[in-house]
């Protein structure tokens, strides 16, 4: 029997001296007409980082969003995922209203705020998802959706102030539902 840890006895120790940054740099968007997604994206204010081709078969566009340090990328033969299938991606917005505002002024079609009434994050199915801001403009708790030309599913969520470790129970920038799930003890 081997004394090196597993997999996941590594992913339990806990982040200190010695540990290395990891970033999301890039998450790669499945498309069908990579010049229309190339619109939609700019429409957007993102900025083009790259538009790289060889040849018919291969194309690569990076954008970036404003103020975000990971870029998406689509193109052609650079996923085998279906065009559309990528949902649930977050955009964060301090202002959800003024986002919302911007992305209508552009031409992007955006759902009306809604907010999840359990709190920390919205249910995809739909349960328990009402209209409307979330009442206390809490962090967190805030959204509004729209779709790219391929259905690809993107999220704007409203921070306003960021988590950290020292948060405790009652304290009200944020729903009680993601100060249980910070308080709540490990399982197993």
């Amino acid at each position: 029997m081997s004394n090196t840890p597993t997999r996941s006895e590594h992913a339990a120790e806990p982040v200190g001296a010695g540990t290395f940054d990891m970033k999301l740099e890039i998450v790669v968007i499945p498309v069908s007409d990579v010049d229309r997604a190339k619109h939609f994206y700019g429409e957007l204010g993102w900025r083009l980082d790259l538009d790289f081709k060889v040849g018919d078969d291969y194309r690569v566009i990076q954008f970036t969003p404003p103020g975000s340090g990971c870029s998406v990328m689509f193109g052609k033969n650079i996923t085998a995922a279906a065009p559309g299938s990528v949902q649930g991606l977050h955009l964060i917005v301090s202002d959800i209203e003024a986002a919302r505002r911007e992305l209508l002024r552009r031409g992007i079609e955006i759902s009306e705020p809604f907010h999840d009434t359990g709190g920390v994050f919205h249910h995809a199915d739909g349960k328990c998802v009402v209209s409307g801001l979330n009442p206390q403009r809490q962090s967190y708790a805030s959204y509004a959706s729209f779709s790219d030309p391929d259905g690809n599913g993107w999220l704007l969520q409203e921070i306003t102030v960021r988590l950290s470790g020292d948060i405790k129970m009652g304290d009200t920038r944020f729903t009680s539902e993601v100060l249980k799930a910070i308080h709540a003890p490990a399982p197993g």
